[in-house]
């Protein structure tokens, strides 16, 4: 039986601005160091044990991922950084305060915007001097699938090559896999694994920092859920 692990990176500068972040690249607060940190233990006493370890292409997914590991006392598992991982994309909401947004829109049109599944934000234009195509780690990519603005549908279609291509894989051999990564990425994962239905999946919370595990049996069906509490 494999296990994968999901972690939600701890708590980012922007998180405790009240910012919409996306594909912005924010650092970890003081409190999300604290909460990445305290995931790792909670790995280590269950006994957790990874073969390969998955993140995306920014520093709060990343540096969670580390501290997650170091305090297991597993940091030399193997990584895989890449942008399919990334938080969903914002568009033009990126950077905008959530309330002075809620202010400006109202609160029903910015509600649909975060949690709807298949309602697009507005968009950020490709010349736009926040546009992810002026970020070099998204150089190798073809411009024309840097986005300007994501839902969550379109978030689950991001990251489904990665999960058939090199998670699902490693996990039909009986490997253990953990993820860090951000509230929608790992929001769409969960929707596939568990075939959440597109309306109950507005509903599904990921908390910062609190390991999700779920055992799979040989044919990559799902056994067991377990959230692993501060």
């Amino acid at each position: 039986m494999s296990k994968l692990v999901l972690i939600r990176h701890g708590q980012s500068q922007w998180n405790l601005s009240n910012q919409f972040t996306g594909w912005v690249d924010v650092d970890l607060s003081d409190k999300g160091v604290e909460e990445a940190k305290h995931a790792g233990q909670l790995i280590k006493e269950h006994g957790l044990e990874f073969d390969y370890a998955f993140t995306s292409v920014l520093t709060r997914a990343i540096k969670t991922l580390h501290y997650a590991l170091e305090e297991s006392d597993q940091l030399w598992v193997p990584e895989t950084k890449t942008w399919r991982l990334n938080e969903r994309h914002y568009g033009a909401l990126q950077g905008q305060n959530k309330a002075e947004a809620a202010k400006k829109w109202g609160d029903d049109q910015v509600h649909t915007w975060r949690r709807s599944y298949d309602v697009l934000p507005p968009l950020l234009s490709a010349d736009d001097e926040g546009s992810a195509s002026k970020d070099r780690r998204y150089a190798n990519l073809d411009p024309k699938i840097v986005p300007g603005g994501e839902n969550l549908k379109v978030t689950l279609e991001r990251v489904m090559p990665l999960w058939e291509d090199e998670i699902a894989p490693k996990l039909l051999d009986g490997k253990n896999v953990i993820i860090a990564a951000h509230g929608n990425s790992l929001r769409a994962l969960s929707k596939y694994i568990e075939n959440i239905s597109d309306e109950d999946i507005v509903s599904l919370e990921m908390a910062t920092g609190e390991p999700v595990v779920y055992d799979f049996n040989d044919k990559l069906e799902v056994q067991s859920k377990v959230k692993l509490d501060k």
